[in-house]
């Protein structure tokens, strides 16, 4: 089995969505022997935000493109390539004012391609990527489940994986991280009990 970690916050080793993610995938390895890790971190990789010089690269015939354009596509086919050979993705998503991180959503840019992970059909869009499943480690500094606006970031990767064909879906949640040692060092504990004891408990 293939499994593609992705981390994206931009907190480094101080962030708790990487150590939860890290845990999680600890915690897939040691119920799956055998699972295949691929990791990609793409705040520290900074990959390129999605723009008209990816779209131009993209549509130049390879012998045709510069130095600058082979770069862009190589990325986009190298993040492509990834995401659609993995059996499973474990995806750190932190939120940062309502929404993923901007560097997230660059890698969501590239993995999104219709022909690829999706097609339009006469009956509407049809998600190809059905066979996946997908853990989303959804950390905040605030409280938003329940709230008028819900948790912003994870309606939005619903919708999006959902888009993909992708339904199983699972969330590791470290909420209220910005409200004092206490009620963060519960937050964190109750999602570690979450991936140690409970998450893989049928593997």
């Amino acid at each position: 089995m293939k499994l593609l970690h992705i981390d994206s916050s931009i907190l480094g080793d101080n962030s708790a969505s990487r150590q939860l993610s890290a845990g999680v995938v600890k915690a897939w390895q040691a119920a799956e022997p055998g699972v295949e890790v691929t990791y990609r971190d793409v705040a520290a990789e900074g990959i390129n935000h999605f723009s008209g010089a990816t779209l131009g690269a993209l549509g130049t015939p390879a012998e045709q493109r510069n130095a600058a354009q082979q770069q862009e596509a190589d990325l986009s086919a190298k993040t492509l390539a990834e995401f659609l050979a993995a059996d499973a993705v474990v995806l750190a998503a932190p939120m940062y004012n309502f929404t993923i991180p901007t560097q997230l959503k660059a890698w969501i840019d590239r993995i999104a391609v219709a022909g690829q992970t999706f097609r339009y059909t006469e009956a509407g869009p049809e998600g190809l990527c059905g066979n996946k499943k997908v853990i989303i480690v959804s950390t905040s500094g605030g409280l938003h489940v329940g709230q008028a606006t819900g948790v912003a970031h994870e309606e939005y990767l619903k919708v999006l994986l959902g888009f993909l064909g992708i339904t199983d879906i699972e969330f590791v949640r470290a909420h209220g991280l910005a409200y004092g040692d206490e009620f963060r060092s519960k937050s964190l504990s109750d999602a570690n009990v979450l991936i140690n004891e409970q998450l893989f408990a049928a593997a």
